[in-house]
Order: structure tokens, then C-alpha cells, then sequence
């Protein structure tokens, strides 16, 4: 690790296969933890390139607990966190529309690493127990639309650098790579990122596979549709920027989208939007996101077409319904 570190200390990049190897040395503990913290380190003070990238995922997918449910042609909802503005759990919120929608959703998350809850967070808020058992997941998405899958119990990697991230409380690759190794490999995904060189990464990265899918930023740094501000969309056929009043939504304030102090905070702000008794900002920002989802299974309608059958899954009750019937098979 010695070398590998003056290396990246000098401005050096890795090769893929390199990445890939080092990453199986970690959760092989061939590492300190102090040497794990100095090479997440390096990549927050420069950007990670795609041979790094790619060569960090095929890592983690080959050591991944396998999982198979192509039958359900399933969508993700995911953020890679780090945008530091520390919001409610929109992108759970948005899963749940959607599944109330009636589109299948497999949820990869993990705990907040840098924000005060994470997907996990609110799911063990509601008791839900985590499993890595296919006739589960596959239950759960027969019988309600959506399944959930703990990252750390699919990739041993996530779990082995868990001390290492919570001491550290900041943003690191593994928040980029998350979106990534999804066990499932989902036919649909929208990812959100929190910044523009992030976009472009995974826009070349995705390019190359076969999902259909939709990358968003939010112009003022939040890796979500927080209508705060424009907005910018990459998918497999173009790259667009929209307002939120193209859209027929107001702009909110950041302030409108916190999530709270504490994991409690925000999961009570998610059961306020599930019951249809949140602001109007908390609302259609999880509306806004389903919609686009949506969009992605559904290329031929209209992004207004999806806005409508998000708001319909959200205000009929449809998406609280699958929450309830969720949490009764998983809990």
C-alpha cells in the first residue's frame, strides 16, 4: 500500500485492473485502517477517473451476493449522498411513488454517511429487517412492487470501509460507486449526483451498459430534482436543463428540504409526505423525482404525463398502501 499511495501522492492515476485489486486487499484486510483513510483521502482532492471507477466496480460486483430478479425489469432510485445538504429521504420517498405507481423498484441503500439519515436509516426506523434472501426480495416485489437491498450485506467491501467512512463523515468514492453495484443490476436507474464532472462520469460509464437510465444534478449542488433551482437531465438520447417552472412547480428554498438533526427528523418528514400531510415543497420535490423515474420506464409519455401519475400515486394513498404492505412483509 506504501507504493500505491506515493503513486497517487505524485499525481498518478490507476489502472483498472490495479483498482480492482487494491479494493480486493481491503476487504481482504491486507490494509490499516489508516491506510484505507489515506486512499479515500486522495480522492477527495482529485477527481477519480473512469479506469479508477471501473475498475473499483468490477471489484465489488464480482464479490457481490448475487441476486436475481431480471423478471421484474426493476428501477433504482438512488443519490450518491455528499452534496452536504443534509435532506430529508427524498430518493426512499420517490421509490415508493413510484412503486405505488405501480413499477417495481429494487432499493440499494445504506446508512448516512454524510448526511443524518440514509435509506437504511428510515427503513430501520420503520423495522424493517434487512435480508440478502432471493425468495424475500422476490416476495416483496410480487406482493407490493418494491424490495430493498442493505448494501453492506451484498458487498462485502461497503462493510469493511464502514468505520473508515463514519470516522471520516465525509464524502467519498464509495458514495460514487453505490449507485453502481446495485447486486441487481436494474434495467432502469435515475442517479442523482451532486456535481457536473460527476454527470459526465457516469454518463460515459453508463453509455457503455444496457440499462436505460437518467442522470440529474441540481444546478445548486443538491444529487437530487430539488426544484431549489435549474436542474440538468443526461439519459441515453440527450442531456436537457429545465426550471422548475417549466415544469409547473415554484422554487423552493433550501430550508424546505432539510431533513432534521437526527435520524427521527427525517424519518418523520418521509411519513408526512407517504401520508400526504407534508409541506407543498416536500411533496413535489418527491413528486418531481418519481415522475422522472417514471419517465424512464415510460420514454413515451410526456415528463407531465409522469408528474401526473406520480401526484396520483402519492395523494390516492396508493404509495402509503405499498409502504404499509412493505413493511408487514419485511418487518
Amino acid at each position: 500500500m506504501k507504493n500505491i499511495l506515493y503513486k497517487l501522492f505524485e499525481h498518478q492515476y490507476l489502472g483498472r485492473e490495479e483498482a480492482r485489486e487494491i479494493l480486493q486487499n481491503i476487504v481482504q484486510a491486507k490494509y490499516s485502517e489508516a491506510q484505507v483513510a489515506s486512499l479515500i483521502t486522495v480522492f477527495l482532492m482529485r477527481n477519480i477517473s473512469v479506469e479508477e471507477l471501473c475498475g473499483f466496480r468490477d471489484a465489488l460486483l464480482e464479490m457481490r451476493i448475487p441476486v436475481n430478479l431480471d423478471e421484474f425489469s426493476p428501477i433504482d432510485i438512488v443519490g450518491t449522498g455528499g452534496d452536504g445538504k443534509n435532506t430529508f429521504n427524498i430518493s426512499t420517498a420517490s421509490c415508493f411513488t413510484v412503486a405505488g405507481a405501480g413499477f417495481p423498484v429494487v432499493k440499494h441503500g445504506n446508512y448516512g454517511a454524510t448526511s443524518v439519515s440514509g435509506a437504511s436509516n428510515v427503513m430501520e426506523q420503520h423495522g424493517i429487517k434487512f435480508t440478502t434472501e432471493n425468495d424475500k426480495l422476490r416476495r416483496s416485489l410480487e406482493m407490493c412492487n418494491i424490495a430493498y437491498l442493505h448494501a453492506p450485506l451484498f458487498n462485502p467491501a461497503m462493510k469493511a470501509v464502514a468505520p473508515v467512512r463514519k470516522a471520516l463523515a465525509v464524502r467519498t468514492f464509495f458514495n460514487i460507486l453505490g449507485p453502481l453495484v446495485n447486486p441487481v443490476l436494474p434495467k432502469y436507474q435515475l442517479l442523482g449526483v451532486y456535481n457536473l464532472s460527476l454527470l459526465r462520469l457516469y454518463n460515459y460509464i453508463f453509455q457503455e451498459s444496457s440499462a436505460n437510465y437518467a442522470i440529474v444534478h441540481s444546478l445548486d449542488g443538491y444529487d437530487e430534482i430539488s426544484l431549489t433551482a435549474e436542474f440538468k437531465i443526461a439519459t441515453n438520447a440527450n442531456e436537457k436543463i429545465y426550471t422548475p417552472e417549466s415544469l409547473g412547480f415554484p422554487r423552493y428554498n433550501e430550508s424546505e428540504l432539510y431533513g432534521g438533526d437526527k435520524p427521527e427528523d427525517a424519518a418523520r418528514i418521509f411519513d408526512n409526505v407517504m401520508n400526504n400531510i407534508a409541506t407543498e415543497a416536500q411533496k413535489n420535490v418527491v413528486i418531481i423525482n418519481a415522475a422522472f423515474a417514471i419517465n424512464i420506464i415510460q420514454s413515451e409519455k410526456s415528463i407531465y404525463e409522469c408528474i401526473d401519475i406520480a401526484r396520483e400515486s402519492l395523494e390516492s394513498g396508493k404509495a402509503l398502501l405499498t409502504l404499509k404492505k412493505f413493511i408487514d412483509l419485511n418487518s
